[in-house]
């Protein structure tokens, strides 16, 4: 009974309480709240507060060493109600630092400073335990570890480093994650990582850099994506000297004007930048709203350049030092001559391809030539076309007018020289999916169902070849124009054929 007893009387100690008190509380309360950063860092502070609160009620203070003349086991629990208490204290101030970071906004960039300052507060729990409950000689140990990690440091020189270039890039930020740098070695990737020994960047061709901090550190690099995401493109366009470089600043804009891929605001320039014999040299300059969308802009830059070149029959110089001169007579306007305008844009349109070359020009005779004013409007949303328009110059904007919000439009595509629109009112009947605006004076050459008929009755499996060519067509524009836009458009009709002959009696 007398052993009873004693464990009565050891456990009705306030030491040996306060000891299992902290303890249990500590441990309950870090991993009932794992997982919810800001309930864990206010339960973390309530149970820091109170355990200071218990402490000090009964004569403990936990940064001061304990006393000599008590039993083993009243040193045990003791020592284990100073050990929660440094422990409650490094797990408050680890959360505080994890939720400020948080409520920054900056989770993955401040990961590696976050790292740092949650390995200083632990070491420093660690020693303050050591200090205060195992009354040991923290300063000898210091000076001990430090001549350890002077062999350590000189066996780790590169990785050391690595770790502090770490650090003085992390506190200056000249990159965040997400951001576009080009190294001097002509190294050009997006940072998709930082830690203590490396950044990995994610090149164009998405292949993974691993650059050592050290590298970096020391060298000259270029942040594409500050002090703005938008990035500039210069590209130089070189014509023949056929017409007056104003005209062919004029025919710029134009392009600048039918491109979806440049910014509007810094709006675009066009200059003349050198004039000779062989060519006017002219350097575009615009925006991209990011540095990965510059290589899709100069392929739609370049594309419309063409287009609208070979509309207004000018054609490409040869670059400057090409040491060839091309004769008037090998130009490309010359060239261009060789075939009438109506079947040049019948080439251009791929609904036509399987027509034969007879069929074509007996297609090219039916058509017409019509003309639009800037802000003309072709054709409202919803209406049906009983003919297919193909643009020879200028640019038309095709908008559509959002559901459930009145008078708000969403722009769905530009045309450019060579575009068409109404084959879906032509072939099938339906409806035009937007409005057609005209942004700059523009010519359309216009075929009609009346001009169209007569092939198809000739050759009925015109019908579908067009039908399976169209269905094709809408379903890749209609999908690249919802993950745009996020506009809901009909879905294309598998129908069609069965439609086209239908509408043109076969």
């Amino acid at each position: 009974m007398s052993s009873f007893g004693d464990i009565a009387q050891l456990a009705a100690d306030p030491i040996v309480q306060t000891g299992a008190l902290a303890a249990l509380g500590t441990m309950s309360t870090r991993l009932a709240l794992r997982r919810r950063s800001e309930r864990r860092l206010v339960s973390q502070l309530a149970l820091f507060a109170a355990l200071t609160a218990l402490l000090m009620s009964q004569g403990i203070v936990p940064y001061a060493p304990g006393p000599q003349n008590v039993s083993g086991l009243l040193r045990f629990f003791l020592g284990l109600a100073k050990i929660a208490w440094w422990t409650s204290a490094a797990w408050a101030l680890i959360s505080l630092v994890r939720v400020f970071v948080i409520f920054e906004g900056r989770a993955r960039e401040g990961r590696f400073l976050q790292d740092l300052v949650v390995g200083i507060i632990y070491i420093g729990a660690a020693l303050s335990v050591i200090a205060y409950v195992f009354n040991a000689p923290v300063g000898t140990l210091i000076a001990t570890s430090g001549a350890i990690a002077v062999i350590f440091g000189l066996a780790l020189q590169s990785t050391l480093s690595d770790v502090f270039s770490g650090i003085a890039l992390n506190l200056a930020r000249p990159y965040g994650i997400g951001d576009w740098l080009v190294l001097g070695n002509a190294i050009e990737g997006k940072v998709v990582e930082t830690n203590w020994r490396a950044t990995h960047l994610l090149t164009g061709a998405n292949d993974l850099v691993i650059v050592p901090n050290s590298d970096l550190a020391k060298a000259r690099l270029t942040n594409l994506s500050t002090p703005e995401p938008s990035h500039g493109v210069t590209l130089t366009i070189r014509l023949r000297p056929t017409t007056a470089p104003s005209a062919m600043i004029e025919l710029m804009q134009t392009v600048l004007l039918g491109s979806t891929s440049t910014l509007r605001t810094p709006e675009p320039s066009v200059h003349v930048t050198s004039l000779d014999a062989n060519a006017v040299e002219l350097e575009v300059t615009f925006r991209v709203a990011d540095v990965s969308l510059v290589g899709t802009a100069k392929t739609e830059i370049f594309d419309l350049t063409y287009r609208h070149a070979k509309a207004a029959g000018l054609a490409l110089a040869q670059p400057a030092d090409a040491g060839v001169t091309i004769p008037p007579s090998a130009s490309g306007s010359s060239s261009a001559g060789l075939r009438a305008t109506q079947l040049r844009l019948l080439d251009a349109v791929p609904l036509f391809a399987p027509l034969t070359e007879d069929e074509k020009e007996a297609l090219a005779s039916t058509m017409t030539r019509r003309t639009f004013r800037k802000g003309d409007v072709f054709v409202e949303q919803g209406s049906v076309l009983k003919s297919l328009m193909i643009l020879r110059s200028g640019v038309a904007a095709v908008t559509r007018r959002r559901e459930g919000a009145a008078g708000e439009t969403a722009e769905l595509a530009r045309l450019a020289p060579g575009d068409f629109f109404g084959e879906g009112g032509l072939l099938t009947g339906a409806g035009e999916p937007g409005s057609v605006t005209a942004l700059t004076p523009v010519v359309v050459y216009e075929i009609t169902q009346e001009g169209l008929a007569p092939l198809m009755r000739d050759r009925p499996a015109i019908a579908d070849e067009l039908g399976s060519l169209l269905s094709r067509r809408t379903a890749a524009e209609q999908s690249r124009l919802d993950e745009r836009n996020g506009l809901v458009l009909p879905r294309s009709d598998p129908g069609l054929t069965a439609r086209i002959r239908h509408l043109f009696h076969l």
